[in-house]
């Protein structure tokens, strides 16, 4: 007679397998009790009886008055409208003509045939890209090779044009902006413009554009003559943005087969709407957040995948969970200040990085180990008899698993059985179907991002100070100041800090001609404009 262990027992009863999509969610590793499995249930099916409203086209984000669509990307057939059903299908459709234009070399650039491309972009015009290109992406394999200026960083700019190098000619700049006024967009187009030109080539002949209908950006690719533009609407946000022209035009432009990510994150959406939350991977998925931080995000998530492909996932996750779940108030205006921190590497990475903290240190986490069942498309040599290097990593994961199960450590683990389009439209899915069900079960707003809007208006005063700093400077040349001078001649800003942080950086960059005479403390020091 065989006797099972409970532990064997467990792992059955909570391994959700769907054999449609090739994904395995285990959550047997979670610490709940069968209670709390039931009283999860409970608000997760509210949760997807919300989650069916949303798809339906109700308004989901009452803060800006707006539908919720990126469901409706990989179905067009579900939008409630026939307009967005339309546009949705000739975006598709726009973007697959295009890229057969220039792969075939019937849309180049002034050095002959497109070899690279250049996304501008930032947060979700960025990240998701980026994860993409780096999960599917082979270098000497791709059709076009994938550059990036995800930030306002000249530095960070300069490094990525030295690696394109005298290559612009065959490069196309892909400029990402909904509203065509995010200000490191706007500055890396036009640090682009300026490498361009400073190259004898003109930028609207190697530019294409994704935005919304007459924003600025619309405005200027219109004006200027660019190659092409493509839409963004105000129904998808950029943190679920990849499976529009956001994330499908650079990747089938690198190359990759878009159709299949976009078939697979329909059948990840088929999956998820399964009304039994036992058995919706996502619905459990959300589930697990709620239990291990106690509905109010008393534990980071801590995402481990074991395959070097998928190692910017955990950097595109945390917009995704943190922009959408990081929030002050819930739906009902009160202060809730709820929010899961994201944090993460790779495998096996993560044994000789910060896994001696998770097994050991602050029980303040809960893991989610990504498993990828194939090494590669080759065949694998033996390191030792009868194990290859692929077998370690799998070594390594199921242990550092067990390790962790050992010493009272949460953890789920997620199963694919390769890194394929099809798969990373599954995972993209997967988690922005969770993402929803969870700010429903903690009743908050998923889809506006407030702190950020916050973040950019106080940049703005920033730079509002900056200039008047400059133009007094220049208007007393020679003249030096302290900070308090500064500061009164301006008429007290009352926040000389900035002022202190804005003189610093000023006197750094020598293009600016502001001089500082240190004097005894920091604080003490004198600026002045030299021509």
């Amino acid at each position: 007679m065989t006797i099972q262990s409970p532990s064997w027992d467990r792992f059955k009863r909570h391994y959700l397998s769907n054999p449609d999509l090739n994904l395995n969610l285990d959550v047997s590793k979670v610490s709940f009790t069968d209670q709390d499995f039931e009283t999860l249930k409970k608000k997760a099916s509210k949760a997807l009886e919300l989650m069916q409203q949303l798809e339906k086209g109700c308004v989901a984000n009452p803060d800006e008055g707006r539908m919720v669509g990126h469901y409706w990307l990989r179905n067009a057939d579900l939008s409630p409208e026939k307009e967005q059903r339309i546009q949705i299908v000739e975006a598709i459709s726009k973007i697959q003509s295009f890229v057969s234009k220039v792969h075939g070399g019937d849309i180049k650039g002034q050095g002959g045939t497109f070899k690279n491309l250049l996304v501008i972009g930032i947060g979700g015009s960025a990240l998701g890209p980026q994860f993409v290109a780096s999960a599917l992406g082979t270098p000497g394999i791709d059709v076009m090779k994938p550059f990036f200026f995800d930030n306002t960083d000249p530095d960070g700019m300069d490094q990525t044009l030295a690696e394109i190098g005298d290559q612009l000619g065959t490069t196309l700049s892909i400029v990402i902006s909904k509203s065509g006024g995010t200000k490191e967009t706007r500055n890396g187009m036009l640090e682009a413009k300026n490498a361009y030109s400073n190259a004898g080539l003109s930028f609207a002949k190697h530019a294409v554009a994704i935005t919304s209908d007459d924003s600025e950006l619309f405005k200027v690719a219109t004006r200027e003559s660019w190659i092409e533009t493509f839409p963004m609407w105000d129904w998808v946000g950029g943190r679920t943005s990849e499976l529009s022209a956001v994330g499908l035009l650079p990747a089938a432009l690198q190359g990759i087969d878009i159709q299949a990510m976009l078939d697979g994150a329909k059948d990840c959406d088929a999956a998820t709407r399964a009304m039994d939350p036992a058995t919706n991977p996502a619905a459990c998925l959300a589930m697990m957040w709620h239990h291990c931080g106690k509905g109010k995000g008393d534990k980071a998530m801590v995402i481990l995948p074991y395959k070097d492909r998928l190692q910017l996932f955990s950097k595109y996750l945390q917009q995704l969970v943190m922009e959408s779940l990081g929030k002050a108030e819930d739906l009902d205006g009160n202060k809730v200040e709820q929010g899961i921190a994201v944090y993460g590497n790779k495998g096996s990475t993560d044994q000789h990085a910060y896994i001696q903290q998770l097994r050991d240190g602050r029980n303040d986490f809960f893991a989610t180990f990504i498993e990828v069942l194939k090494d590669r498309k080759n065949n694998s040599i033996e390191v030792e008899p009868n194990v290859t290097s692929g077998d370690y990593l799998s070594g390594f994961f199921l242990g550092t698993r067990r390790a962790l199960h050992e010493n009272d450590r949460d953890s789920i683990t997620i199963t694919i059985d390769e890194v394929s389009p099809r798969t990373v439209g599954i995972l993209i899915a997967l988690y922005e179907r969770a993402v929803g069900l969870y700010a429903s079960m903690i009743n908050i707003n998923a889809y506006h991002q407030p702190g950020v809007e916050a973040g950019k208006k106080a940049a703005g005063e920033v730079i509002e100070w900056q200039i008047k700093i400059l133009e007094y400077l220049k208007q007393n040349p020679g003249q030096p100041y302290t900070v308090d001078g500064l500061d009164e001649a301006l008429g007290g800003s009352g926040n000389q800090e900035t002022l202190f942080k804005i003189c610093q950086h000023l006197s750094a960059n020598p293009t600016r001609k502001i001089r500082r005479t240190d004097g005894e403390t920091p604080f003490d020091a004198q600026f002045s404009y030299t021509d």
